[in-house]
């Protein structure tokens, strides 16, 4: 994969990037001059539905926010990933250069990806799946986070293509949008706080998804680029406000099911602090005894609450 690494659509495992980033300065921490036991941190997270880095982080980012949750607000971008096809970069001219990458990178996070996607029923843009995320957003923002995860599963694990918007609408179903004034948001707001987005993103000189860009008072900010381990994000936090506290979170399986529908493995043990094989023991047992439901694809699995 090191040898493509100039398209977007290749997420380079070394960096966790989808495109290689520019050297970027460090800035400095907060002053003192503030509450910093109440002060929260925005998080600008630049992200695209079909960023496979993107779906990489969804363990450290769930994680995230259930030990920081209160302590943060956090702000999803839309990059523009794959605006067309009408460019060959990196050695990619077609949906079908992506599918065998795919499922390297799903193999490299140890998060379930199925790269047939691009064989069986590409998609021309993630355009219209960002822009009904920010319609989304415009109607309820905790549902439109419930819908961003639905497009993800959608893509990656059942190798739905979401550009399509009769696709869009099952999952905007699924979480509880309205459709129909999803599809109105669509043609109107959505596609004008889509362009605000990309604007940002050249604001801020993002090159590569995802990024997160943490922001405290004063003008400090941190940050992290890529899918990194758990602890970078942990230590941007801190950085900017070293008397933030960790929030306790139950993490029996039933108590992390309340606040997750759906884990994979690799989300399951990084929340719950189970080693994976104990996990994958105790998922496929609950599974058994008819609390969860599996779905399985060529590269992992996924197990979602039966309700």
């Amino acid at each position: 994969m090191k040898e493509n690494k100039t398209n977007p659509l290749l997420c380079d495992p070394e960096t966790g990037m989808c495109e290689v980033p520019g050297k970027e300065n460090q800035n400095k921490s907060l002053q003192n001059n503030t509450d910093k036991t109440t002060e929260k941190i925005k998080i600008i997270y630049f992200t695209d539905p079909i960023c496979s880095s993107c779906w990489g982080i969804e363990p450290q980012l769930r994680k995230l926010k259930l030990e920081y949750g209160e302590s943060i607000t956090i702000e999803y971008r839309m990059g523009g990933l794959l605006p067309d096809w009408s460019y060959n970069s990196g050695g990619i001219s077609q949906p079908s250069d992506v599918a065998h990458h795919w499922d390297e990178v799903s193999l490299h996070y140890q998060m379930p990806i199925d790269g047939d996607v691009w064989l069986e029923d590409p998609l021309d843009s993630s355009y219209p799946p960002s822009i009904a995320f920010k319609a989304a957003q415009e109607q309820d923002y905790n549902k439109a986070q419930l819908f961003m995860r639905a497009i993800r599963e959608m893509v990656f694990l059942k190798k739905v293509n979401i550009a399509k918007w009769e696709n869009i609408e099952k999952a905007a179903i699924k979480v509880g949008l309205d459709p129909v004034q999803l599809k109105n948001d669509v043609e109107g707001i959505g596609k004008l706080k889509f362009g605000q987005d990309l604007e940002l993103a050249r604001k801020y000189n993002v090159r590569g998804f995802p990024t997160m860009i943490f922001e405290g008072v004063n003008g400090a900010n941190e940050r992290v680029y890529g899918s990194q381990p758990y602890a970078l994000y942990e230590v941007a936090l801190l950085k900017l406000n070293p008397a933030i506290k960790k929030q306790e979170y139950g993490k029996t399986w039933n108590e992390l099911f309340e606040v997750y529908t759906s884990y994979t493995l690799r989300e399951f043990a990084e929340i719950s602090g189970v080693p994976t094989s104990q996990s994958e023991s105790l998922l496929n047992d609950l599974v058994e005894n008819g609390k969860l439901d599996r779905f399985d694809t060529k590269n992992g699995s996924i197990w979602t609450i039966i309700q």
